[in-house]
């Protein structure tokens, strides 16, 4: 699974878009309707942003904004970090790890054609990918060191 295309797994009928200028109530019953965690803010037919169910609740709710007046400009993620449909899985998830994500947008020809989530991958499998990555970079930052001491040359 790791090594599937990201094109593989994204679901085109599920890809939810909104224009920066809808409300927040409306991305809200987009994402109730459509079943999604996620909307991708397009303008012009390129991608502007992202809006989640955490921006709905960190941005919005906690912040005491009125979600029927709030445009999802004003609380997106602009210019989120995105895949492209022929990278791995495995890349994703491992993005999503490193920047604390939950979702990707996916660019197909720079256009955005759905969202790839952790989700899709299988809750053991999600943690044991977490688990390497964090032992691979223990092991790297304590290989660095010794090598430079051990007088061998860097590979």
């Amino acid at each position: 699974m790791l090594g599937s295309a990201v094109g593989d797994l994204v679901e085109p009928r599920k890809l939810v878009v909104a224009s920066p200028g809808a409300s927040v109530l409306e991305a809200a019953r987009l994402m109730r309707s459509s079943k999604v965690g996620a909307v991708l803010v397009v303008r012009g037919g390129q991608l502007a942003g992202i809006f989640t169910e955490r921006d709905a609740l960190t941005r919005v709710i906690a912040e005491g904004r009125d979600p029927a007046a709030t445009q999802l400009a004003e609380v997106m993620t602009p210019d989120p970090k995105t895949v492209t449909v022929d990278e791995t899985f495995g890349y994703a998830l491992l993005l999503m790890h490193e920047h604390g994500f939950r979702r990707l947008p996916v660019l197909e020809g720079g256009r955005p054609v759905g969202v790839i989530s952790a989700r899709h991958a299988l809750d053991p499998e999600l943690e044991e990918f977490a688990a390497e990555a964090e032992r691979r970079k223990h092991i790297q930052r304590r290989a660095a060191p010794s090598r430079a001491s051990s007088g061998r040359p860097k590979r």
